[in-house]
């Protein structure tokens, strides 16, 4: 085995993919669209080893290093080795490479982190090379009529229509909330400014795959203060976007798959980070079983969305939820 080290060229996806075949996990799926040619805007390093057999150099392991304008405060990294190649030190060794570059990096940003799944020779590596554990990710799936629906007000149609909405994704208080929440349950690893538009552009443009969102109000409130007939509309509490259209009720509107084929809807709930815990895991439990009514729903549950999780955890203990996938290791270098 004579194993040499270089820059990233065209066609090496394909040479590395013949080599490797399908990813292992999702992770691998993933970052392995990451893989490609250096480069300065992003800031980006690519390195990959070949082995030498019968003079002829054949790729078998690569590794990538790169800046984010989400979350700054580390960089992604990510390594690949082929099944025969690995325990030869070659993963070491482009691990050590990239750090080498990242020493370099326009930002000033060294720390590392990546995602693993727990178990896999990927998780392995992660903890041998020193990265631990900052934040555990899952997909949940909540099954229809989990949770019982919430009364408003006096229970009137009128009374609910006051505090669930079914708000534009382009509103500047939707993403003003969506934007805070963002910040306020990645205090682990900070998505540094997050302006209107940043937020616009990643949850809820068309692009980003948002269809739809509806918004849990505070009951009406009065602006001139108590014995005051209420009419000005109460603050947001809890919002959920929805990624195969939703509208309230559970409804699917035109182009939502989940009406017809049973298949989950995939939707982001979060609350006012102001609220108190109490009063975000209600909100976040009215709002959930609204959506949740008649279809299922798919959740991202972070464990450090503990409103969220307080509603959730007792659902897949229940058995009412269930967990779709493997989990998700976020990996850091210490602090």
């Amino acid at each position: 085995m004579a194993i040499e080290y270089r820059e990233w060229r065209d066609g090496d996806d394909l040479a590395l993919l013949e080599m490797w075949g399908g990813p292992e996990t999702v992770q691998a799926g993933q970052f392995r669209g990451t893989l490609a040619p250096s480069g300065n805007a992003p800031w980006r390093r690519c390195i990959v080893a070949e082995d030498v057999v019968d003079g002829v150099a054949v790729p078998v392991a690569a590794g990538v290093v790169h800046e984010a304008s989400l979350h700054p405060e580390r960089l992604w990294a990510y390594i690949e080795v082929d099944r025969h190649h690995r325990r030869t030190g070659v993963g070491s060794t482009l691990l050590t490479m990239l750090r080498h570059e990242a020493a370099q990096s326009p930002s000033g940003v060294t720390r590392f982190r990546t995602k693993v799944e727990p178990g896999t020779p990927g998780a392995a590596f992660a903890a041998a090379a020193g990265l631990a554990a900052i934040q555990r990710s899952r997909l949940v799936v909540v099954d229809p009529g989990a949770l019982k629906l919430a009364v408003f007000g006096d229970g009137s149609e009128a009374a609910a229509a006051e505090q669930i909405e079914d708000l534009a994704t382009g509103s500047v208080e939707l993403s003003d909330v969506v934007g805070r929440y963002y910040t306020a349950v990645h205090g682990w690893d900070s998505p540094g400014d997050l302006s209107i538009a940043t937020v616009q552009r990643l949850f809820l443009a068309e692009l980003s795959g948002a269809h739809g969102a509806i918004v849990l109000r505070a009951p009406k409130a009065s602006a001139f203060g108590p014995g005051v007939p209420a009419s000005k509309k109460g603050r947001l509490e809890a919002f959920a976007v929805s990624y195969a259209a939703l509208v309230p009720g559970g409804e699917h509107i035109e182009g939502g798959e989940g009406a017809t084929s049973g298949q989950p809807t995939d939707v982001f709930v979060g609350h006012e980070p102001q609220l108190l815990p109490e009063q975000a895991q209600a909100a976040v439990r009215d709002l959930l079983a609204l959506i949740a009514f008649q279809h299922p729903v798919l959740l991202e549950l972070d464990d450090s969305m503990t409103a969220l999780c307080a509603v959730v955890e007792p659902l897949l203990d229940s058995g009412n939820a269930r967990e779709q996938g493997t989990e998700t290791l976020v990996v850091s270098d210490p602090a």
